[in-house]
């Protein structure tokens, strides 16, 4: 089984690295790493990040899916830029959302695009403009599981659907079985997992269960906030794959960096395509690469088909943004943000985060962030 886990990480690994190289876009010109930046440092992080004028702290908070992501971001761009500090706070999307349109942070995370009555409440803090969704990363929502002696799993949306509102109870369920009839599955109870905190991830769960089983799951797909039946809560995602982890036929939702810092197996996802997905960077990259902008303006609100059949596409995937006004930003952290931000999305800023887990956006969409980014005031 150690062995089988080994393979699966490697490849993903692999799969992450052959996907970083497809979709990050290299419009930014040379990859020779070598040159001197305008500072003098020859490191490839600081190569090509820019800290123009920025300085002092910055307050952010949100999502904990990308806490990851930030983790590294914050690294590089503090070791390149002193005198400079990134307070991020994984709080949960809509904890960071709450904060954003009270004034309390300089910008978001969120898992999921601002509503229209959350857009009209970030007119209050951003003088003469409005909170814009900034797509900044993606990547797979993995459902993690602890079944002592199963290995590998497949479910369908349907079948997901009933464990998580609690219709299937025993993990040696018909419905399972069905899925996966050469695995031995133990009558042990499921202890299904959900967040208690308001968040993205979870919102992103609810879109892909309302979308590929509609009937199996009547819930509000625009709610952030854990709505079905029984389940135990866990705050973040870190806190459901904790859970997870020390739990005895536990079943839970997370980013896949959570799973895969856990070492925690995850459910192959049977799509109606000709095999069962894979969470994996590669395969969710599939699935992102279809997503249409929905926004209007400096606004990069995306669609995206939680109910695809493309072969190899993981369908539960999710976009995490940056929400951050358009005008009217804070004249004292807005150099900082603009240059934190500009190496997010920069061709650096996406390459590290594809051995962690998260998935590059596809060209079309990063060329657009990247114009739409300088151009906060």
């Amino acid at each position: 089984m150690k062995l089988q886990r080994k393979n699966r990480l490697r490849a993903t690994a692999l799969g992450a690295l052959a996907v970083s190289g497809a979709l990050v876009l290299s419009a930014c010109g040379s990859d020779d790493n070598t040159k001197e930046s305008d500072g003098g440092d020859t490191t490839a992080a600081a190569s090509s990040i820019k800290c123009d004028d920025a300085k002092g702290q910055i307050l952010a908070a949100g999502s904990s899916a990308q806490k990851n992501a930030m983790d590294l971001w914050v690294k590089n761009f503090q070791q390149a830029c002193a005198g400079v500090e990134i307070n991020y706070q994984p709080i949960g999307s809509g904890g960071g959302i709450t904060k954003f349109t009270q004034g309390q942070v300089a910008f978001a995370g969120s898992d999921s695009a601002l509503k229209p009555e959350e857009v009209t409440a970030s007119e209050e803090v951003c003088k003469g403009g409005k909170g814009i969704n900034l797509p900044m990363v993606g990547g797979p929502v993995a459902i993690g599981f602890n079944v002592p002696g199963v290995d590998s799993l497949v479910l369908d949306a349907p079948t997901l659907a009933q464990i998580f509102d609690s219709k299937i109870k025993k993990w040696d369920d018909k419905a399972i079985a069905d899925l996966n009839p050469d695995a031995k599955l133990p009558s042990t109870a499921i202890q299904a997992f959900h967040r208690s905190d308001e968040s993205g991830t979870t919102q992103n769960l609810n879109k892909y269960l309302k979308a590929a089983a509609p009937a199996d799951w009547k819930y509000d797909d625009s709610s952030k906030s854990w709505e079905a039946k029984g389940g135990q809560a866990a705050s973040g995602s870190s806190g459901v794959a904790s859970s997870v982890k020390d739990t005895e036929g536990a079943i839970g939702y997370f980013e896949l960096s959570y799973a895969t810092a856990s070492n925690l197996t995850t459910v192959k996802v049977d799509t109606g395509a000709g095999a069962p997905v894979e969470a994996t960077t590669e395969n969710a990259s599939k699935a992102i690469a279809a997503a249409k902008v929905k926004g209007t303006g400096s606004d990069l609100a995306l669609e995206l088909d939680y109910a695809t059949k493309a072969e190899g596409a993981y369908p539960i995937i999710l976009v995490t943004y940056e929400i951050a006004c358009d005008k009217g930003n804070k004249a004292e952290t807005l150099p900082s943000v603009k240059a934190f931000l500009n190496y997010t999305v920069s061709e650096e800023g996406q390459k590290v985060l594809s051995e962690a887990g998260y998935a590059p956006l596809p060209t079309e969409i990063t060329a657009k962030v990247r114009e739409i980014v300088p151009t906060l005031s």
